[in-house]
């Protein structure tokens, strides 16, 4: 673009182009130059001042541009003397005040007139002419830009990473479309507000194709993140069983409560007859009332209406952990959507930010569709005979301040032990979390301090846990589950390190006590602690013939043990792990006939 001539102002002639000869160079008008007026009304005429003696470049230059009619001609008189059949009162109205002239030019109306409009078509021109110049300077600048835009650089990782196709693609689409965005804007400087208006609408629009396009493959790919824990299953939850059940068949004390099958999300496989049946002030509403004990998951183990040999015949089972008691690396799903700034960290936090309504549907869609039928057929067909269940408190009953979802889950505890039943499967029942919680990790209920057996409320969470135990141990004492709740859990993994030992020991005298006295007769676990087998050594001694302790050996929490091969971790659970349950495997010194080891 050729340079602005910014000194040719004061090198061309400035003078008014009816004064200037014809063939001299015309400088730029002044930015606001006065127009010749019209009409001018003066009192008197003002005089030239002293002639100066011109050249014949002026001479000619006059007699081309001066108007004739009234106009001094040469050999004019001076001032005061009147031409021929014009007064010297006309004449001395239009008298020019140019110093160029040796005497005054009287100008006419009519060569006034023309010489305005001169000027003004001359200001027009002038105004057009910088108006393309500026259209031409601001197109060829973006122009410029744009070839700029082209001229990509690239780091030595994108073109390690075969990233450089992929931006010059990004930056010629971008280019493309800026194109379009100014063709339709306009290339001229007095439309930059619209180009841009422009701009802007158009990329409003395509966000909002794209927010169009994303947003239902987010909630499909979101329903399918939500299936992804039924291990296998195609379930989906209904209550189309409902259609042959009158609704007048509740009572009214009973509708939209916990025994009202229409307040149901899922009834697949229960009983919908209404009954306000309790054992233990527990409610067996939605189970039948026979049920068939033959089964056998594979042939290396009896059916479950023949004795199981603990002590000798291998246990080899299976943990539903995150099912009816939510945890967060389990589950992640019903965790993610919040952010630190939430502190939401554990199914309290999680109940009590959702609230009462949003808690209790979502935790149900939860439990019927986490785990199915499906799970526990895929269980047995992996060669497993036993499954341990965790299950917590809210199930039983909830406290004054408590956010959890009562009840619901006892409901699918039941038919998950049925759907264990129906394929063969012996079910180890875990109480995964109690009141105050036993070691205040989030799989407590409660991430935090402690308030089991511990702080000031810690006595009264140990009563309430025993009279959990009293119910729990009432309704699992019924024939009906001698044979499939072969093991009964006291409470999982309390933090004993933390806890006074003794106060442990003698908590779970009681509770063995309260669970035998109501007539459960198979086994009963109790956890290590943390402790170390070796410590059990005489702690525990003759206060049961069926107890069994739980320990608890994981390789996922072991940052050396994560890095092990499929093969090293199989030989540290048979040479490591094998050794130290035999040494510790003396019923003489308080020890117990076996373990139960989750990894």
């Amino acid at each position: 673009m050729p340079k602005a001539r910014r000194d040719s102002a004061y090198e061309a002639d400035v003078r008014p182009a009816f004064a200037r000869p014809p063939n001299a160079k015309g400088g730029p008008l002044p930015a606001a130059s006065p127009k010749t007026p019209t009409k001018q009304v003066r009192t008197k005429a003002k005089q030239s001042p002293s002639p100066v003696k011109r050249s014949g470049d002026d001479d000619r230059r006059r007699s081309a541009h001066t108007p004739t009619r009234g106009s001094p001609t040469k050999g004019t008189p001076t001032k005061g003397t009147p031409t021929k059949g014009s007064p010297s009162k006309t004449r001395a109205k239009y008298v020019s005040s140019t110093s160029t002239g040796e005497t005054s030019h009287v100008l006419s109306t009519d060569a006034l007139a023309k010489l305005n409009n001169f000027n003004e078509k001359t200001l027009v021109k002038e105004k057009e002419v910088r108006q393309k110049q500026n259209a031409k300077t601001g197109h060829q600048a973006n122009e410029k830009r744009r070839r700029k835009s082209h001229n990509h650089h690239y780091s030595p990782r994108d073109l390690e990473e075969g990233r450089h196709g992929e931006r010059r693609k990004h930056h010629k689409t971008r280019s493309v479309l800026s194109a379009r965005l100014r063709r339709r804007g306009g290339d001229g400087g007095d439309d930059d507000g619209n180009s841009t208006k422009r701009r802007i609408f158009w990329m409003v629009v395509i966000v909002l194709i794209l927010l169009a396009i994303f947003i239902p493959v987010g909630v499909v790919a979101s329903k399918k993140h939500d299936g992804g824990g039924k291990t296998g299953s195609t379930d989906t939850t209904s209550n189309s069983d409902l259609n042959g059940i009158d609704p007048n068949s509740i009572p009214a004390s009973a509708k939209g409560g916990y025994l009202d099958p229409f307040a149901w999300a899922d009834t697949k496989d229960f009983n919908l007859t209404y009954t306000d049946e309790m054992v233990g002030g527990l409610p067996v509403m939605g189970l039948y009332s026979k049920w068939d004990d033959s089964a056998s998951p594979n042939q290396n183990v009896p059916a479950l209406n023949k004795p199981f040999d603990y002590g000798k015949t291998p246990i080899r089972g299976t943990n539903i952990g995150g099912w009816l008691s939510v945890e967060p690396f389990i589950t992640p799903s019903l965790f993610s959507s919040y952010s630190a700034r939430d502190n939401v960290v554990d199914e309290y936090t999680l109940t009590q930010k959702l609230g009462p309504r949003l808690a209790a549907s979502t935790l149900e869609k939860h439990y019927s569709t986490f785990v199915t039928e499906q799970t526990f057929s895929d269980i047995a067909d992996a060669g497993m005979d036993h499954v341990r269940i965790p299950f917590s408190y809210w199930a039983i009953i909830t406290y004054d301040g408590d956010p959890y979802v009562p009840k619901i889950s006892w409901r699918y505890l039941l038919r998950g032990i049925e759907y264990a039943r129906k394929h063969g499967l012996r079910v180890n029942l875990d109480l995964h979390a109690v009141p105050g919680s036993q070691n205040g990790w989030n799989h407590s209920g409660r991430q935090g301090s402690i308030g089991w057996l511990a702080g000031t409320d810690g006595s009264q969470n140990g009563q309430r846990t025993l009279d959990i135990h009293k119910q729990l141990s009432q309704f699992f004492a019924q024939d009906r589950y001698k044979n499939v709740v072969t093991i009964y859990g006291l409470v999982n993994e309390p933090k004993m390190m933390t806890l006074p030992t003794q106060t442990v020991l003698d908590w779970n005298k009681q509770a063995v006590k309260i669970i035998r006295d109501n007539g459960y007769k198979q086994y009963i676990t109790f956890g290590d602690g943390f402790l170390g087998l070796d410590k059990w050594n005489n702690l525990f001694k003759g206060v049961d013939s069926k107890l069994v302790m739980d320990t608890h050996q994981y390789s996922i929490f072991n940052t050396g043990q994560l890095a092990f091969t499929h093969k090293n971790k199989i030989s540290l659970a048979c040479s490591g792990w094998s050794g130290m349950i035999a040494s510790a495997n003396n019923p003489s010194t308080g020890q117990v006939s076996f373990y139960s080891i989750p990894s």
